[in-house]
């Protein structure tokens, strides 16, 4: 009579054990989709590096045009600022090339449920940011290509980098620097605006919707939703 008493207390204890395993393979099945899903909810290491390394770029740019601009600087200092200007344009333009070529070949995390109407704003916006991101160091390579004085560019005072076919023999150059220079100014105000709208946008659905989409790209960071 014991021994089936024990043989029972044996039984529903095994019972209780593979419950216990099958909940705790079921807790690790959905730590790992958690996991997962964390990961696909964020841009990649590449993805965030390119952005990080091309909105630094251009807020030096926006700096170093304001002050070549407005600001009175001795001959010599405005022009060793004009050649960072160029170097760190070019680099911008490079890196924005690589990131539109990552971007084609990484699906990047979907975006959170919203408006139809936030939802293409927020396309409209990201696709202007391109296109302006790439117009802009083209205009201002052409800008170099173009002026009368015909200087050489050299990037970071390392690598020499040509210029762009045809615009320095045309005949007449002046005419036309003065109008790349002038697409070249508006576009650049044009761009400061969009960047502040989409720091905007990212800072309010971080700090009012508290969603994950600022979030998604901050580096070393760890994918938890804002704090309430």
């Amino acid at each position: 009579m014991r021994y089936h008493l024990v043989a029972i207390v044996r039984s529903r204890y095994d019972a209780v054990a593979i419950v216990r395993s099958r909940y705790d393979a079921v807790a690790i099945v959905r730590s790992r989709y958690d996991a997962v899903a964390i990961v696909r909810s964020r841009y990649d290491a590449v993805a965030i590096t390119l952005h990080w390394v091309i909105a630094l770029g251009i807020l030096a740019l926006i700096i170093m045009g304001l002050s070549m601009t407005h600001l009175g600087l001795a001959p010599l200092a405005k022009f060793q600022l004009y050649q960072l200007h160029k170097s760190i344009g070019i680099t911008v333009l490079l890196a924005v090339l690589l990131r539109i070529l990552w971007r084609l070949s990484h699906r990047p995390p979907p975006l959170p449920a919203m408006p139809p109407l936030e939802k293409a704003a927020a396309e409209g916006t990201h696709g202007l940011l391109y296109v302006l991101m790439l117009i802009i160091p083209l205009s201002g390579w052409a800008l170099v290509s173009v002026s009368p004085f015909n200087l050489p560019t050299v990037l970071y005072g390392v690598v020499p980098w040509p210029h762009l076919p045809v615009f320095p023999d045309l005949a007449n150059k002046a005419a036309v620097e003065t109008v790349v220079k002038f697409i070249h100014g508006k576009l650049a105000w044009l761009l400061t605006a969009v960047i502040l709208l989409h720091a905007a946008a990212a800072l309010r659905h971080h700090f009012l919707l508290r969603d994950r989409i600022l979030a998604r790209m901050l580096p070393g960071r760890t994918a938890k939703e804002p704090r309430s």
